[in-house]
Protein backbone atom coordinates (compact mmCIF):
# COMPACT_ATOMS: atom_id res chain seq x y z
CA UNK A 1 0.00 0.00 0.00
CA UNK A 2 1.44 3.34 -1.09
CA UNK A 3 -0.67 6.37 -0.17
CA UNK A 4 0.44 9.81 -1.35
CA UNK A 5 -0.41 13.26 -0.08
CA UNK A 6 -1.77 14.06 -3.55
CA UNK A 7 -4.30 11.27 -3.11
CA UNK A 8 -5.32 12.45 0.33
CA UNK A 9 -5.57 16.06 -0.82
CA UNK A 10 -7.70 15.07 -3.82
CA UNK A 11 -10.02 13.09 -1.53
CA UNK A 12 -10.38 15.96 0.97
CA UNK A 13 -10.88 18.59 -1.76
CA UNK A 14 -13.53 16.49 -3.50
CA UNK A 15 -15.43 16.02 -0.24
CA UNK A 16 -15.22 19.75 0.49
CA UNK A 17 -16.11 20.92 -3.04
CA UNK A 18 -18.86 18.36 -3.69
CA UNK A 19 -17.59 17.05 -7.03
CA UNK A 20 -14.44 16.09 -8.92
CA UNK A 21 -14.81 19.03 -11.28
CA UNK A 22 -15.22 21.54 -8.46
CA UNK A 23 -12.20 20.07 -6.68
CA UNK A 24 -10.20 20.41 -9.89
CA UNK A 25 -11.10 24.08 -10.16
CA UNK A 26 -10.16 24.70 -6.51
CA UNK A 27 -6.76 23.06 -6.86
CA UNK A 28 -5.96 24.16 -10.42
CA UNK A 29 -5.58 20.55 -11.55
CA UNK A 30 -7.27 18.52 -14.27
CA UNK A 31 -10.50 16.74 -13.32
CA UNK A 32 -9.05 13.47 -14.58
CA UNK A 33 -6.10 13.84 -12.18
CA UNK A 34 -8.41 14.40 -9.21
CA UNK A 35 -10.65 11.43 -10.01
CA UNK A 36 -7.61 9.21 -10.67
CA UNK A 37 -6.06 10.11 -7.32
CA UNK A 38 -9.31 9.29 -5.52
CA UNK A 39 -9.75 6.00 -7.38
CA UNK A 40 -6.17 4.97 -6.62
CA UNK A 41 -6.67 5.87 -2.97
CA UNK A 42 -9.78 3.67 -2.85
CA UNK A 43 -7.78 0.80 -4.36
CA UNK A 44 -4.93 1.28 -1.88
CA UNK A 45 -7.28 1.44 1.12
CA UNK A 46 -9.56 -1.31 -0.11
CA UNK A 47 -12.74 0.68 0.58
CA UNK A 48 -15.13 2.78 -1.48
CA UNK A 49 -14.89 6.43 -0.44
CA UNK A 50 -17.59 7.88 -2.72
CA UNK A 51 -20.80 6.50 -4.16
CA UNK A 52 -20.94 7.52 -7.82
CA UNK A 53 -24.52 6.48 -8.55
CA UNK A 54 -25.88 10.02 -8.86
CA UNK A 55 -24.73 13.15 -10.68
CA UNK A 56 -22.26 14.00 -7.95
CA UNK A 57 -20.14 11.75 -5.76
CA UNK A 58 -21.50 11.17 -2.25
CA UNK A 59 -19.36 10.07 0.68
CA UNK A 60 -19.95 6.52 1.83
CA UNK A 61 -19.99 5.78 5.59
CA UNK A 62 -16.41 4.52 5.23
CA UNK A 63 -15.50 7.65 3.29
CA UNK A 64 -16.99 9.88 5.99
CA UNK A 65 -14.96 8.10 8.67
CA UNK A 66 -11.71 8.18 6.70
CA UNK A 67 -12.21 11.82 5.77
CA UNK A 68 -11.66 12.81 9.41
CA UNK A 69 -8.41 10.84 9.49
CA UNK A 70 -7.34 12.36 6.19
CA UNK A 71 -7.84 15.88 7.50
CA UNK A 72 -5.70 15.07 10.53
CA UNK A 73 -2.88 13.79 8.31
CA UNK A 74 -3.05 16.85 6.05
CA UNK A 75 -3.13 19.21 9.02
CA UNK A 76 -0.08 17.55 10.56
CA UNK A 77 1.71 17.84 7.24
CA UNK A 78 1.09 21.59 7.27
CA UNK A 79 2.27 21.69 10.87
CA UNK A 80 5.46 19.86 9.91
CA UNK A 81 6.12 22.33 7.12
CA UNK A 82 5.45 25.25 9.47
CA UNK A 83 7.84 23.93 12.13
CA UNK A 84 10.55 23.39 9.53
CA UNK A 85 10.05 26.90 8.17
CA UNK A 86 10.32 28.36 11.70
CA UNK A 87 13.54 26.46 12.37
CA UNK A 88 14.94 27.64 9.05
CA UNK A 89 14.21 31.23 10.10
CA UNK A 90 16.04 30.73 13.41
CA UNK A 91 12.91 30.73 15.58
CA UNK A 92 13.36 28.91 18.88
CA UNK A 93 11.85 25.45 19.13
CA UNK A 94 10.93 25.96 22.80
CA UNK A 95 10.76 28.74 25.38
CA UNK A 96 10.50 28.60 29.16
CA UNK A 97 9.04 31.75 30.73
CA UNK A 98 8.87 32.32 34.50
CA UNK A 99 6.36 34.90 35.74
CA UNK A 100 5.78 36.04 39.31
CA UNK A 101 2.20 36.00 40.65
CA UNK A 102 2.49 39.76 41.07
CA UNK A 103 2.14 40.12 37.30
CA UNK A 104 -1.58 40.83 36.67
CA UNK A 105 -3.40 37.77 35.36
CA UNK A 106 -5.54 39.83 32.99
CA UNK A 107 -2.38 40.67 31.04
CA UNK A 108 -1.31 37.06 30.48
CA UNK A 109 -4.16 36.13 28.14
CA UNK A 110 -3.65 38.90 25.55
CA UNK A 111 0.14 38.55 25.59
CA UNK A 112 0.18 34.82 25.00
CA UNK A 113 -2.75 34.92 22.59
CA UNK A 114 -0.62 37.16 20.39
CA UNK A 115 2.42 34.94 20.95
CA UNK A 116 0.50 31.83 19.86
CA UNK A 117 -0.65 33.59 16.69
CA UNK A 118 2.82 34.95 15.88
CA UNK A 119 4.79 31.80 16.79
CA UNK A 120 2.36 28.87 16.46
CA UNK A 121 5.11 26.25 16.35
CA UNK A 122 7.07 27.30 19.44
CA UNK A 123 6.53 25.02 22.42
CA UNK A 124 5.98 27.15 25.52
CA UNK A 125 6.40 26.30 29.19
CA UNK A 126 4.95 28.93 31.53
CA UNK A 127 6.13 28.70 35.14
CA UNK A 128 4.84 30.68 38.12
CA UNK A 129 7.61 30.85 40.75
CA UNK A 130 7.73 33.61 43.35
CA UNK A 131 9.89 36.68 43.86
CA UNK A 132 13.63 36.14 43.41
CA UNK A 133 13.05 32.50 42.45
CA UNK A 134 12.28 33.87 38.99
CA UNK A 135 15.72 35.48 38.80
CA UNK A 136 17.42 32.33 40.04
CA UNK A 137 15.78 30.30 37.28
CA UNK A 138 16.89 32.78 34.62
CA UNK A 139 20.42 32.81 36.07
CA UNK A 140 20.55 29.00 36.06
CA UNK A 141 19.26 28.80 32.49
CA UNK A 142 16.12 26.87 33.43
CA UNK A 143 14.05 29.82 32.22
CA UNK A 144 14.76 31.86 29.09
CA UNK A 145 12.83 34.91 30.24
CA UNK A 146 11.35 36.11 33.51
CA UNK A 147 8.99 38.70 34.94
CA UNK A 148 9.67 39.49 38.59
CA UNK A 149 9.71 42.16 41.25
CA UNK A 150 12.68 44.46 40.68
CA UNK A 151 15.33 43.86 43.30
CA UNK A 152 17.17 46.80 44.83
CA UNK A 153 20.47 45.26 43.77
CA UNK A 154 19.80 42.93 40.81
CA UNK A 155 22.30 40.14 40.03
CA UNK A 156 25.09 41.45 37.79
CA UNK A 157 24.53 38.73 35.18
CA UNK A 158 20.86 39.64 34.64
CA UNK A 159 19.59 42.35 32.33
CA UNK A 160 16.22 43.89 33.11
CA UNK A 161 13.66 46.32 31.79
CA UNK A 162 11.12 47.87 34.14
CA UNK A 163 7.49 47.33 33.13
CA UNK A 164 5.71 49.27 35.85
CA UNK A 165 4.63 49.18 39.46
CA UNK A 166 1.98 46.93 40.96
CA UNK A 167 0.01 48.51 43.82
CA UNK A 168 -0.20 46.32 46.92
CA UNK A 169 -3.05 46.73 49.37
CA UNK A 170 -2.83 46.15 53.09
CA UNK A 171 -5.37 43.44 53.94
CA UNK A 172 -6.61 41.91 57.17
CA UNK A 173 -9.59 39.94 58.42
CA UNK A 174 -12.78 41.64 59.58
CA UNK A 175 -12.00 40.93 63.23
CA UNK A 176 -8.35 42.01 63.10
CA UNK A 177 -7.29 45.02 65.25
CA UNK A 178 -6.08 46.86 62.10
CA UNK A 179 -9.51 46.62 60.44
CA UNK A 180 -11.27 49.34 62.44
CA UNK A 181 -9.20 52.50 61.85
CA UNK A 182 -6.60 54.18 59.57
CA UNK A 183 -3.28 52.41 59.96
CA UNK A 184 0.08 54.06 60.68
CA UNK A 185 3.37 52.42 59.69
CA UNK A 186 4.42 51.77 63.29
CA UNK A 187 1.20 49.88 64.01
CA UNK A 188 2.10 47.25 61.42
CA UNK A 189 5.06 46.18 63.53
CA UNK A 190 2.78 45.17 66.42
CA UNK A 191 0.90 42.39 64.60
CA UNK A 192 1.91 39.23 62.75
CA UNK A 193 2.75 39.80 59.09
CA UNK A 194 2.19 37.08 56.50
CA UNK A 195 4.72 37.20 53.67
CA UNK A 196 5.23 35.31 50.45
CA UNK A 197 7.99 32.73 50.86
CA UNK A 198 10.35 32.04 47.99
CA UNK A 199 12.60 29.00 47.88
CA UNK A 200 15.77 30.89 47.09
CA UNK A 201 18.01 32.91 49.34
CA UNK A 202 16.30 34.73 52.19
CA UNK A 203 17.93 38.14 51.72
CA UNK A 204 15.41 39.33 49.14
CA UNK A 205 12.31 38.29 51.00
CA UNK A 206 13.57 39.77 54.27
CA UNK A 207 13.58 43.22 52.63
CA UNK A 208 9.77 43.14 52.63
CA UNK A 209 9.55 42.34 56.32
CA UNK A 210 7.98 44.99 58.59
CA UNK A 211 6.60 43.20 61.65
CA UNK A 212 8.64 41.53 64.35
CA UNK A 213 6.59 38.34 64.00
CA UNK A 214 6.26 36.83 60.52
CA UNK A 215 4.78 33.77 58.89
CA UNK A 216 6.07 32.71 55.47
CA UNK A 217 3.57 31.20 53.00
CA UNK A 218 4.36 30.02 49.48
CA UNK A 219 1.14 31.27 47.86
CA UNK A 220 -0.67 34.59 47.73
CA UNK A 221 -3.97 32.71 47.59
CA UNK A 222 -3.24 30.80 50.79
CA UNK A 223 -2.06 34.02 52.42
CA UNK A 224 -5.53 35.46 51.87
CA UNK A 225 -7.08 32.44 53.55
CA UNK A 226 -4.79 33.00 56.55
CA UNK A 227 -5.74 36.68 56.59
CA UNK A 228 -9.42 35.82 56.34
CA UNK A 229 -9.15 33.78 59.53
CA UNK A 230 -7.34 36.50 61.46
CA UNK A 231 -3.90 34.88 61.49
CA UNK A 232 -2.20 38.13 60.46
CA UNK A 233 -2.06 40.98 57.96
CA UNK A 234 -0.44 41.08 54.53
CA UNK A 235 0.25 43.17 51.46
CA UNK A 236 -1.55 41.67 48.44
CA UNK A 237 -1.86 42.84 44.84
CA UNK A 238 -5.31 44.01 43.79
CA UNK A 239 -5.74 41.45 41.00
CA UNK A 240 -5.06 38.56 43.39
CA UNK A 241 -7.46 39.98 45.97
CA UNK A 242 -10.18 40.52 43.38
CA UNK A 243 -9.92 36.92 42.17
CA UNK A 244 -9.88 35.29 45.60
CA UNK A 245 -12.99 33.58 47.08
CA UNK A 246 -11.88 35.08 50.39
CA UNK A 247 -12.24 38.67 49.14
CA UNK A 248 -15.65 39.23 50.74
CA UNK A 249 -14.16 38.40 54.15
CA UNK A 250 -11.19 40.75 53.74
CA UNK A 251 -10.86 44.35 54.90
CA UNK A 252 -8.59 46.89 53.16
CA UNK A 253 -7.90 49.52 55.85
CA UNK A 254 -7.06 53.11 55.06
CA UNK A 255 -3.32 53.81 55.33
CA UNK A 256 -1.59 56.85 56.74
CA UNK A 257 1.52 56.30 54.57
CA UNK A 258 2.65 55.68 50.97
CA UNK A 259 -0.32 57.52 49.45
CA UNK A 260 -2.60 54.67 50.49
CA UNK A 261 -0.72 51.74 48.98
CA UNK A 262 2.65 50.11 48.49
CA UNK A 263 4.05 49.92 44.95
CA UNK A 264 6.26 47.06 43.84
CA UNK A 265 8.18 47.52 40.57
CA UNK A 266 8.11 44.63 38.11
CA UNK A 267 10.71 43.97 35.44
CA UNK A 268 11.35 41.68 32.51
CA UNK A 269 14.64 39.88 33.17
CA UNK A 270 16.97 37.79 31.03
CA UNK A 271 20.53 36.51 31.22
CA UNK A 272 23.04 38.89 29.66
CA UNK A 273 24.94 36.01 28.05
CA UNK A 274 21.81 34.36 26.66
CA UNK A 275 21.34 34.98 22.94
CA UNK A 276 17.63 35.28 22.32
CA UNK A 277 16.02 34.30 19.05
CA UNK A 278 13.04 35.97 17.33
CA UNK A 279 10.40 34.49 19.64
CA UNK A 280 12.04 35.57 22.92
CA UNK A 281 12.87 39.02 21.54
CA UNK A 282 9.30 39.47 20.37
CA UNK A 283 7.91 38.30 23.71
CA UNK A 284 10.13 40.70 25.65
CA UNK A 285 8.78 43.62 23.67
CA UNK A 286 5.18 42.40 23.80
CA UNK A 287 5.25 42.06 27.60
CA UNK A 288 6.63 45.59 27.83
CA UNK A 289 3.84 46.88 25.60
CA UNK A 290 1.27 45.39 27.97
CA UNK A 291 2.42 47.73 30.74
CA UNK A 292 -0.85 49.65 30.38
CA UNK A 293 -2.45 47.08 32.74
CA UNK A 294 -0.55 48.67 35.61
CA UNK A 295 -2.14 51.53 37.52
CA UNK A 296 1.27 53.16 37.81
CA UNK A 297 3.66 52.64 34.89
CA UNK A 298 7.14 53.74 33.94
CA UNK A 299 7.98 55.40 30.66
Amino acid sequence: MSISFDQLQAFAETAAAGSFSAAARRTGKAQSAISTHVSNLEDDLGVLLFSREGRVPVLTPAGQRLLEETRVVLDRREHLVGVARSLEEGVENRLVVAIDELYPENALGPVFQDFAARFPHVELELLLPLMEDVGHMVQAGTADLGVMWQQTTPPVDLAFRTIGRVPLRLVCGRGHPLASQPVAWEELKRYRQILVASRGKKQGRESLRIAAEVWWVESNWVILEMVKHGVGWAFISEHVLASSPAASHIVVPELLFDAGHHQVPLSIVWHKKKVHGPAALWLRERIYQEKSVFIVSDG
